[in-house]
């Protein structure tokens, strides 16, 4: 870790203390209360387990019915950097399997953040529900149990099955084949394994057959198979087909395409049918939810998410049938749960509030009913294998991500831990809905904090904060993914420390239908969202509780871009900037512009070429020469998701032009930070360097 231009004086400390009066909270308590996710239900009885990220320490928790007394399964207490994901239940709920270690965004090397001189491993680990100690098994990662026990996982693109041998675990090759295997899905009755064999610009769906140890491809095509999802008979797969593209930009609207499709395949022919058809136009590319699976068998029913409204709903039909929509209103579905007896399901939504997510049922041949509702959030349900009670989990704009439990028609109880007393849950700011107009006139959601201190006649520094992604939604409370769960606290601090925060979601994130998410001429494709960025900052130079001349912009990943493109092309109005992990030149970006195959076209030549200079231009190196404030940089160099080399680029430039920059390095560390120390580190370094550089110091100590 490295930091450049980090020094200042005693004066700027004084001041930074005083303008906001006694802090009541620092970064560290803001961050200090526990994060719940990856809520699973058991698959008998009433059960559920989920992870609990304690400042850094991961571990397991569950919690069973009658009584729900949550309680820990593991007993990891680092914060090392080692992520836990891959929960997966024994058939009789007595037992768990997990992968700890690794790289389960990206898939690559192991991460070793913490700067162990022996690099992580990942590896797969059992734990039980009598208390006893986590065993670790085999080096692996993904593993799924079968109705009979089965157990299979996956090891560097290829599929093992786990064995005892000489009462000692192993992992034996079960299926290698060309590519790389992955989505493993157990049939009900234990008999056969579908997965996803993933090929160069194609994929098809395997089909490994226990009995005689055969493997067969279904209905295998030029095209994109994936997500196989067994009927309850054992007898069909249904599954995704993607129709193949041998060219795609990212960071490009894309409204309409070849359509996509839902195949069912019988497993004893391998033969497939087509069951639905996208319609041209609207709703044409698929758009995913956030579940298990995207295709779901309500007994002759498939139910599965659509675009065609504008709005991502979920949708059922029958074989031949027409499709009915389930879930209609203004707002997307998001989180997608099925009941163990496959006839009910639960999501949740921002239809009615659109700046939270509420959950709600729905059956497969029609008819909601909401579950959850009020100023909390709620997603990720998960009901109970035996009816009797569901499990989600949720956030407040004052609670972090946490579990919770719901039995028939009572009230909900939390199961987690309580926050620890550090915790300023009473000290937290309500942040208010507010709408803003983009500098082309598109009508921009945000959430505004507001100091604890405000009042009338007082004239505050400000701050514009854009999430990352850009698919994100950044809400009226603690979010659902770490991350920006991590920039929610950040935002509360800061207005604790008496700045006007706006927080932005900017056209081309999600919650607000297909329009605005793949708005026209967005990221690499002409920047659109820098209409965006110059309104929000209008907007608060207009409040009048702003200091106009103390506006500052921050943001990570996508939203260390627009923190960029609102440094580079608005100094005068953006007087300082922390840019996280940006992107600054779209065009050197790994996969901005990805094709199956080479051409000599050249045509297709002189595409390419003005797609390049678009995406230039649509990047703050473009603009560099009008960049003037002040910015510090954060980038860990492991980062898989934006290459460091564009934060290395970047400082190369801002050398050149006399800039005044501040870095602060991670080693090792990746875009999603591992290390909640390192989160801690940088959030203080970012109040720091924005205390010096927005901050005026006290009367008293003003240089006359």
């Amino acid at each position: 870790m490295r930091r450049v231009g980090a020094g200042w004086t005693a004066l700027f400390l004084f001041a930074a203390c005083s303008f906001a009066g006694q802090k009541t909270f620092t970064v560290a308590d803001v961050m200090s209360a526990p994060f719940a996710s990856d809520l699973v239900a058991a698959p008998a009885g009433a059960a559920a387990a989920w992870i609990e990220n304690e400042q850094g320490r991961r571990n397991i928790w569950v919690a069973r019915g009658p009584d729900w007394k949550a309680h820990r399964i593991t007993n990891f207490d680092q914060d090392d950097g080692q992520e836990i994901a891959d929960l997966a239940w024994a058939p009789d709920a007595t037992y768990l399997l997990f992968a700890r270690g690794g790289d389960f965004e990206n898939g690559g090397e192991n991460p070793n953040p913490d700067l162990s001189l022996k690099k992580p491993g990942q590896a797969i680990w059992r734990a039980a529900l009598n208390e006893s100690a986590p065993v670790k098994l085999v080096d692996g990662y993904a593993p799924q149990i079968s109705s009979k026990g089965a157990i299979v996982f996956v090891r560097g693109g290829q599929i093992f099955s786990l064995i005892e041998k000489s009462g000692k675990p192993e992992g034996v090759a079960l299926i290698e084949q060309k590519g790389s295997q992955g989505d493993l899905r157990w049939s009900p009755d234990g008999a056969r394994l579908a997965f996803v064999s993933e090929r160069s610009g194609h994929s098809f769906i395997g089909l490994y057959t226990v009995a005689d140890q055969s493997l067969k491809y279904l209905d295998p095509s030029v095209d994109r198979d994936s997500e196989p999802a067994w009927s309850s008979d054992s007898a069909r797969v249904a599954f995704l087909r993607i129709p193949a593209r041998a060219r795609e930009a990212f960071f490009s609207p894309q409204r309409s395409g070849p359509p996509w499709s839902i195949r069912v395949a019988d497993v004893k022919t391998g033969a497939g049918r087509e069951v639905f058809r996208a319609q041209e136009g609207t709703g044409s590319l698929f758009h995913r939810i956030v579940a298990r699976q995207q295709v779901f068998w309500a007994g002759e029913r498939l139910v599965f998410p659509w675009e065609r409204t504008g709005w991502n709903h979920l949708y059922s039909i029958r074989e031949g049938g027409t499709p009915v929509e389930l879930t209609p209103g203004a707002g997307e579905v998001e989180h997608v749960a099925q009941s163990a007896d496959g006839k009910a399901l639960f999501y949740s939504s921002n239809i009615g509030d659109i700046d939270r997510r509420h959950l709600f049922h729905v059956t497969p041949d029609g008819g909601v009913a909401p579950v959850t509702s009020g100023a909390g959030i709620e997603w990720e349900p998960a009901p109970a294998a035996d009816g009797s009670a569901l499990m989600f989990l949720r956030s407040s704009y004052n609670e972090r991500a946490h579990a919770a439990v719901r039995v028939g028609n009572s009230e909900s109880n939390d199961l987690d831990p309580a926050a620890p007393a550090s915790f300023p849950k009473d000290a937290l700011v309500k942040p208010q809905p507010v709408m803003i107009t983009a500098a082309d006139g598109m009508q921009i959601h945000g959430q505004l904090f507001l100091p604890s201190d405000h009042a009338s006649g007082i004239r505050h520094p400000a701050l514009v904060f854009f999430h990352g992604g850009s698919r994100r939604q950044m809400l009226l409370g603690f979010h659902y993914m770490y991350y920006y769960s991590n920039a929610y606290s950040l935002n509360e601090y800061l207005a604790s420390q008496g700045y006007v925060v706006l927080s932005v979601n900017y056209r081309s994130g999600i919650g607000y239908g297909l329009n605005f998410r793949e708005a026209i001429h967005y990221g690499a494709q002409g920047g659109s969202e820098f209409n965006d960025v110059i309104g929000a900052g209008l907007y608060l130079k207009s409040r009048a509780d702003v200091d106009p001349a103390r506006i500052g912009v921050w943001g990570g990943s996508y939203g260390g871009y627009l923190t960029a493109m609102a440094l580079s092309r608005a100094s005068d109005l953006f007087a300082a900037g922390v840019d996280f992990h940006g992107v600054h030149d779209w065009s050197a970006l790994r996969g901005y512009l990805t094709r199956a195959g080479a051409s000599a076209d050249p045509e297709e030549i002189r595409e390419r070429q003005e797609a390049a200079r678009i995406a230039f231009e649509s990047s703050p190196m473009a603009s560099v020469d009008t960049w003037k404030s002040p910015v510090l940089l954060i980038h860990g160099d492991d980062d898989r998701n934006v290459e460091f080399s564009q934060t290395v680029m970047l400082v190369e430039a801002l050398r050149k032009r006399n800039v005044p920059f501040e870095e602060l390095i991670f080693p090792n560390e990746i875009h999603d930070f591992l290390l909640a120390r390192h989160w801690v580190e940088a959030y203080q370094a970012t109040a720091d360097f924005f205390a010096r550089k927005l901050q005026e110091p006290p009367q008293s100590a003003r240089v006359q």
